[in-house]
């Protein structure tokens, strides 16, 4: 057994041990030169604070601790003060962003003002701008491109000489749910005819179609009463895509919403920057007329980014002035995603498929997409 009191000696021990060394060096200096120095050091750290770091690169470095904070919370072990901190810092970075844009404004601003040259702007870096090349990317002066697209399934709507007329149908029974979003494509897409399918199968639906003078058949399918994909053939000869379709909101939904007119809309096609990007870019766009109606101010909008084809339905007015325009959405809003391109009709069994969506072998990296 230890003696009375060896606790307490160990104890005192233990912090002498962990108690900081002096630096003999340090306490042989003179009283002078110790408050010399620490004149010198209060004159520095004076000068720097009046000057006081450039914003920039203090707003940047506070923001990279705070990201360097997100990154470590996984050392609290307890769930509910993990997310009131990460709740915290998601406050503190989102006040931090703010005043970041509203300085590169005001810096703007004042440059405008003096005549001077605004600062540059700053790019952000998003997977769609890091995207790896493609050979099958294509250039906008590609005259190979441009002379097989004058000779596809789509040149005669794209020169004016065919009207297209579009039949809209849906899967064998069909949910209640389906037919509001079928009503809304019906004033998206000029010319078009809602069928109800019946029992009747695909192929004799688009030998139907081809001999009453529609253009394209377009079928809506459904999953969990949702929709959930859209075919969409060309007649009669192909070709024939299906997409998955997904963030479908009715018109009704949006807050703010109008109410579309018969006008003929115009049509925008934007990233599409492949071949495959470009046949998908044209398979759409031949759905409409192009020879818009201007006085109804509609414009239906196809915009590709990362392989998800965002689909959206405005009405656009000019201010008086001319220097800007106002957009009212009518809705419906979905966003597309390609799982096959068949070369010609409808025929999954014995057809030839141009592309093929295959999961995880296809996806070679978050930076490569195809269309």
């Amino acid at each position: 057994p230890s003696r009375p009191g060896q606790c307490a000696m160990d104890a005192d021990d233990r912090r002498a041990r962990r108690r900081p060394r002096q630096d003999h060096r340090a306490s042989a200096a003179s009283p002078a030169s110790s408050s010399a120095a620490a004149r010198a050091a209060d004159d520095g750290a004076a000068a720097a604070a009046a000057a006081g770091p450039p914003e920039a690169d203090y707003a940047d470095d506070q923001l990279r601790v705070l990201q360097q904070r997100k990154a470590s919370l996984s050392r609290i072990k307890n769930k509910q003060k993990r997310n009131m901190v990460y709740a915290k810092l998601q406050a503190e970075t989102k006040e931090l962003r703010s005043k970041m844009r509203k300085k590169r404004h005001r810096d703007a601003e004042e440059a405008e003002e003096k005549g001077l040259q605004a600062p540059a702007k700053r790019t952000q870096i998003t997977v769609e701008s890091m995207r790896a090349f493609d050979d099958t990317m294509v250039a906008p002066d590609d005259e190979e491109v441009a002379a097989d697209e004058a000779e596809d399934e789509f040149a005669s709507i794209f020169a004016g000489e065919t009207r297209p007329r579009t039949l809209i149908t849906t899967k064998i029974h069909a949910s209640a749910h389906v037919y509001p979003f079928v009503r809304e494509l019906l004033m998206v897409f000029p010319g078009s005819s809602f069928y109800r399918r019946g029992r009747y199968p695909l192929k004799r639906i688009c030998q139907f179609a081809a001999n009453r003078g529609f253009t394209h058949l377009m079928v809506v399918g459904e999953r969990g009463k949702e929709v959930a994909s859209l075919l969409v053939v060309r007649l009669a000869d192909g070709p024939t895509a299906l997409f998955r379709v997904t963030s479908t909101r009715l018109g009704a939904d949006i807050i703010g919403h109008g109410n579309p007119s018969r006008h003929r809309p115009e049509i925008i096609l934007n990233n599409f920057s492949t071949r495959l990007g470009h046949r998908i870019g044209r398979m759409l766009g031949s759905l409409f007329p192009h020879d818009p109606e201007f006085r109804g101010r509609r414009v239906v909008t196809f915009h590709n980014q990362r392989d998800f084809v965002f689909v959206r339905h405005h009405r656009y007015i000019f201010a008086e002035d001319g220097s800007r325009a106002r957009l009212q959405e009518l809705g419906p809003r979905f966003t597309l995603r390609l799982k096959w391109l068949l070369a010609g009709p409808f025929d999954t069994r014995l057809g030839d498929f141009e592309w093929f969506h295959r999961g995880k072998q296809l996806a070679t990296g978050r930076k490569r997409f195809h269309l």
